[in-house]
């Protein structure tokens, strides 16, 4: 099976500011490293510049979507409307960050040459 990217566009940054109030260092702002309108290409492997935890959070949705996930919807059609898109957050519980992941048909590429 053909692999093909995912396209990742991070829809917003959020702060919980009662939750940070009461757990968050003073001033704790929105995320740092991710904005509004930012755009990666995913496949296999983390995109260059993307926060490391936020990829933990997501890259199981990245993979599922880049190994065909165009035709069908999450979870027996009972979360998302549209097949091949997923609402996903990183996790982080105080500013978390809010990204569209959407199945392309643009090829992936590998970055390395495999060990046979």
């Amino acid at each position: 099976m053909a692999m093909n990217k995912v396209r990742i566009t991070v829809l917003k940054t959020t702060l919980d500011e009662e939750l940070a109030e009461e757990y968050g260092v003073p001033g704790l702002q929105a995320c740092p490293m991710m904005r509004a309108g930012q755009e990666f290409y995913a496949d296999y492997a983390k995109p260059e510049g993307f926060c490391d935890e936020a990829w933990k959070a997501v890259y199981q949705y990245v993979f599922a979507l880049a190994h065909g996930g165009d035709d069908f919807a999450f979870y027996h059609d009972d979360w998302m409307r549209e097949p091949g898109c997923a609402i996903v957050s990183c996790n982080d519980g105080l500013r978390p960050v809010i990204m569209k992941l959407e199945a392309t048909d643009l090829p992936a590429e590998l970055g390395y040459e495999p060990v046979r």
